[in-house]
């Protein structure tokens, strides 16, 4: 089932686009922000709140921590929507 904490995530455009820069791969917060004109503490914020959906996970490397796409999620996600158009096929 689709929680809550995975729609507030992805109500924000700042988080689906950082979700869009980790398709590229693993990044650390100081490569994600470079995106943006947003202090690496409110880039923090955000990822938090992916963490929190489960969208993302984080892992040390060194004195880093790289963020990368829990892509588990997306494809659950994707599972629960394709039921309502095949529910709307049949009817």
């Amino acid at each position: 089932m689709v929680s809550n904490n995975l729609y507030k995530a992805l109500s924000d455009e700042n988080r689906r686009k950082m979700l869009d820069i980790l398709l590229d791969g693993d990044k650390t917060v100081g490569e994600i922000a470079a995106y943006f004109e947003m202090s690496k503490p409110g880039i923090s914020q955000h990822l938090a709140v992916l963490k929190n959906a489960d969208l993302v996970y984080s892992q040390k490397k060194g004195q880093y921590v790289y963020y990368s796409l829990n892509t588990t999620v997306f494809q659950e996600m994707m599972k629960w929507i394709m039921r309502f158009q095949i529910k709307e096929r049949k009817t």
